[in-house]
């Protein structure tokens, strides 16, 4: 599948995506892509969250990838059952905190726990950091083996973000293109 091929809907977590961050520079360098914006990205809630995701996929014209970042994670695979079937052909979760254990989130992020363990209908690529502050590596593994998605190990990259260096990330952008030839 190339870009041109479908819908790329880029999902920020919380605070959603200052200017340098790639998720914001990937809406502006792929052409069939876009943010799923939010009202409040500073106090989300499940419910609203996912409602906007699912809009999102459902207003699709062409088969969507969704492409997550953080807490966007985790409102993407709570807001799978509201997706219409077979419309999501793949997705790249990038750095999901574990709502349910990690001790430095904020209070208003664990109302989206439990995380759904229940197997994706798509593909899906987790990236992993081995040293990302929100989720032990062993725990995004974990998620992504339940979901029935890959692994991929960032190596010790943060929560690969703006403060961790990953303004572009062009390492990423390359394994979204191999990820999507092989859809």
């Amino acid at each position: 599948m190339k870009t041109a091929d479908c819908d790329i809907l880029i999902v920020p977590g919380l605070r959603g995506s200052e200017a340098g961050h790639w998720q914001a520079r990937w809406a502006g360098r792929l052409p069939t892509a876009r943010i799923v914006a939010q009202d409040d990205w500073h106090a989300p809630t499940p419910a609203a969250w996912c409602g906007r995701i699912a809009e999102a996929v459902a207003a699709a014209t062409r088969p969507v990838i969704l492409i997550a970042h953080s807490l966007g994670v985790v409102a993407c695979v709570e807001a799978v059952p509201r997706f219409p079937v077979g419309v999501v052909r793949g997705a790249l979760f990038v750095a999901l905190p574990d709502v349910e254990e990690a001790p430095n989130l904020p209070d208003l992020v664990r109302a989206f726990a439990p995380v759904p363990r229940d197997p994706l209908p798509f593909p899906a690529l987790v990236v992993a950091s081995r040293n990302d502050p929100h989720c032990a590596y062993d725990r995004a593994d974990d998620f992504a083996h339940a979901w029935g998605a890959l692994t991929v190990d960032a190596g010790e990259s943060g929560h690969i973000n703006v403060a961790s260096g990953h303004g572009p990330w062009p390492e990423g952008l390359m394994r979204l293109a191999g990820f999507l030839k092989g859809l």
